[in-house]
C-alpha cells in the first residue's frame, strides 16, 4: 500500500475539502473507525475520525464537523503488508528525520524546528513529529531515528509561525 503526502491538496484518496461523511466511509475501508467529537464546531475540540489499520492510524481533522481539514499519519509498524509514505518521492517514515529535514530543505521548502520534537514546513503544510508512545530505534541526539507522524494541512496551516520568526 502507497500512500501519497500531497499538501496543501491531501493524501491519497482523501483531498482536504472531502466532506465528513465521506472521510468516515473512505476510513473504513482502512479498518476500524473512531469518531470523536463528532458534531463539535469549537476550535480547539474539532472532530476527528480515527482509522485504525492494523499497521498503522490516520488521524483526520474535520474542521467545523463539515470537512476534511487535515490529516495525520502515523508511522506504519511491520506486518504482512509493505506500506509506504511518500512525499515527493522520498520514503518519510524509512528515511532519518533529520535527513529528511535536509531533504526538505534541499528541495527549497522552508522547515521550521519550532519545538523540540515537531518541525513545519509552513505555506505548504507539512508538520513533522518525533514523538514516539512506546519504544523505537533512537537517533545520535536520543531522539526517534524517524519522524512518527506527518500532518497533512492547508497551505495556510502553519502560516502563524512565520509571524514569530520575524
Amino acid at each position: 500500500m502507497d500512500i501519497e503526502l500531497d499538501p496543501p491538496n491531501g493524501i491519497t484518496d482523501f483531498p482536504l475539502g472531502m466532506p465528513a461523511a465521506d472521510v468516515k466511509a473512505s476510513a473504513a475501508a482502512l479498518g476500524r473507525v473512531d469518531v470523536s467529537n463528532e458534531g463539535s464546531t469549537a476550535r480547539f475540540r474539532p472532530m476527528k475520525v480515527l482509522a485504525l489499520h492494523p499497521q498503522f492510524e490516520i488521524v483526520f481533522h474535520i474542521k467545523d464537523s463539515k470537512t476534511l481539514r487535515a490529516a495525520e499519519v502515523w508511522i506504519p509498524r511491520e506486518g504482512p503488508q509493505d506500506i509506504t509514505v511518500r512525499f515527493r518521492g522520498i520514503d518519510v517514515f524509512r528515511t532519518p528525520a533529520l535527513q529528511l529535514v535536509t531533504q526538505l530543505e534541499e528541495l527549497g521548502l522552508t522547515v521550521l524546528h519550532n519545538e523540540p520534537n515537531h518541525w513545519v514546513v509552513p505555506k505548504l503544510s507539512l508538520g513533522l513529529g518525533r514523538v514516539a508512545g512506546h519504544d523505537v530505534p533512537l537517533d545520535n541526539d536520543g531522539e526517534p531515528l524517524y519522524f512518527q507522524s506527518i500532518l497533512v494541512g492547508p497551505t495556510d496551516y502553519y502560516d502563524f509561525l512565520l509571524d514569530e520568526e520575524d
